[in-house]
C-alpha cells in the first residue's frame, strides 16, 4: 500500500509564518507530495492553475488535479493553515472509506485560545483511497457546472456550506450531494487548525456562534495543547 499527500492552496499564506510552519510539519512526514496552487511554489510536485481566482469551485478543481496527478493508493489531504503533528501521518486506512482525524484544536490566531469538540471533522484531516476521492470530486465539479454555480466568488459561498465540504459526512436528506459514509480516527497528538484573517471557510469559532452548542466543547490556552509549544514556535 502506498500513501502520499495532496496539498492545495490559494497562496495567500506564502511567506507567512503560518504558511511556512504548516509546510514544515507536512514535510516532516517524508511522504510524496503533490501540490496544486494558484502560483508556483517549491513544494513537492507542483501544478499551477494559472489565471484562476480563489473560489470554492477552484479549490475543488485543485483537489481533483492533485488527486489525479498523485500515484499513491491512499492520500492525506493537507492545507496551508493547519499544523500537522507527525502522529497524524502514522496511519494506514483499514478500508477504502473516508477517514477523518478528529484530534484537532482550532487556534483563534493570534489569541492565546484554542477549542475543540466531539467529531470535529475537516477535509484537512482526511485520509482515504485516492480513486474513491477522484470519483467524488469529479462528481462535485459536474454538479457545480450543471447548476451554474459561481466560479469566481472569492468568499465562501452559502451553497458550499449547505452541501458540506467533507466527503461522506452529509447525506442527501440533510442537504449533501451523496449518500457516502465516513469513519473517524484519533492521532496520538492533535493537529492545529489555525483560524486567521485570510481563512477561506468561516465556521463558527466562538461557542455563542453555534445555533446548537456542539457536544463536549473544550476551550483552553495554547500551553495546554498536548504535543505542541505554539508560543515558542510562533514567538508569541
Amino acid at each position: 500500500m502506498s500513501i502520499g499527500i495532496v496539498y492545495y492552496s490559494d497562496n495567500r499564506l506564502d511567506g507567512t509564518i503560518i504558511g511556512e510552519m504548516s509546510k514544515k510539519t507536512i514535510l516532516e512526514s517524508n511522504l510524496p507530495i503533490v501540490s496544486c496552487t494558484l502560483k508556483p511554489i517549491d513544494f513537492g510536485q507542483n501544478i499551477v492553475l494559472e489565471g484562476r481566482v480563489r473560489s470554492h469551485p477552484t479549490q475543488t478543481e485543485q483537489i481533483l488535479i492533485a488527486l489525479e496527478t498523485s500515484t499513491s493508493e491512499y492520500v492525506f489531504f493537507c492545507e496551508h493553515d493547519v499544523l500537522y503533528h507527525i502522529s497524524h501521518f502514522d496511519y494506514i486506512p483499514p478500508t477504502d472509506n473516508y477517514y477523518y482525524n478528529i484530534n484537532n484544536w482550532r487556534w483563534i490566531y493570534p489569541e492565546d485560545l484554542a477549542h475543540t469538540y466531539d467529531e470535529l471533522t475537516a477535509t484537512s484531516g482526511l485520509c482515504c483511497n485516492r480513486e474513491r476521492a477522484i470519483k467524488h470530486y469529479k462528481y462535485r465539479l459536474e454538479l457545480y457546472e450543471e447548476w451554474g454555480l459561481d466560479k469566481t466568488r472569492g468568499r465562501e459561498p452559502r451553497w458550499a456550506r449547505r452541501f458540506g465540504y467533507e466527503p461522506g459526512t452529509k447525506k442527501k436528506k440533510t442537504g449533501g450531494i451523496t449518500n457516502e459514509d465516513h469513519a473517524i480516527r484519533r492521532s496520538e497528538f492533535p493537529n492545529i487548525d489555525i483560524r486567521h484573517a485570510k481563512t477561506f471557510t468561516r465556521p463558527p469559532i466562538r461557542l455563542e456562534q453555534f445555533g446548537r452548542p456542539p457536544t463536549n466543547w473544550q476551550e483552553i490556552t495554547l500551553d495546554k495543547i498536548p504535543g505542541w509549544n505554539l508560543k515558542e514556535l510562533f514567538n508569541l
